[in-house]
């Protein structure tokens, strides 16, 4: 049976994809879509509680205090969506096209301590060790040097996060010096990359 007027054909997942390339702030990369999160949705929510809960990201970023779903909707009002909102770009969800499970975050981030946009990601053991975090890191940057027409793109990782270093030395990014976010904070290390004249 052919899909209806103005419907993609192809059942579910085909519908599912079109919504997703009609929607603002989207990346398709092979494997994996990037999207928006959804402070209203039960499934975004449910899957922060777990990431923020993780002990990679308890151990590397820290504890956000986010032990509910409200907590969770909470994070991401006044995080990712507010971000969005605000400068056009933020940490999105990353779902396996393949299934449509999420299994990590991946995004631009513009924080009030350091003075340039920076590239952040996170992903549960399910989606570690897969080039994942690589795939999507590369398309947020292209993203951000390309079509958002940022001059340099930073990123900032633990001393002891050495998985996410060869991620960013992976995609072109490199160490350039240890930075503090505040007074009372650790180093952590800053890479960097700028768009080729």
């Amino acid at each position: 049976m052919p899909a209806a007027p103005g419907l993609p054909s192809g059942g579910p997942e085909a519908l599912r994809e079109a919504r997703y390339r009609a929607a603002m702030h989207v990346l398709l990369t092979e494997r994996l879509r990037i999207r928006p999160f959804d402070a209203d949705d039960a499934a975004d929510a449910d899957f922060i509680v777990a990431l923020l809960n993780d002990p990679g990201w308890l151990r590397f970023i820290g504890d956000r205090k986010v032990r509910t779903p409200e907590d969770a909707r909470r994070y991401l009002r006044d995080g990712p969506v507010a971000m969005l909102q605000r400068h056009g770009f933020g940490l999105g969800c990353v779902e396996r096209r393949a299934d449509g499970v999420a299994i990590g975050m991946c995004g631009l981030i513009r924080r009030d301590t350091l003075a340039e946009v920076d590239l952040g990601f996170a992903f549960l053991p399910a989606g570690r060790g897969q080039g994942y975090a690589r795939e999507a890191a590369a398309a947020v940057l292209a993203q951000g040097l390309g079509p958002l027409g940022l001059a340099r793109i930073v990123a900032i990782t633990d001393r002891d996060n050495h998985a996410s270093a060869h991620v960013l030395e992976a995609i072109g990014m490199r160490y350039e010096r240890d930075v503090k976010l505040g007074a009372d904070s650790a180093p952590l290390r800053l890479f960097a990359i700028a768009r080729s004249a």
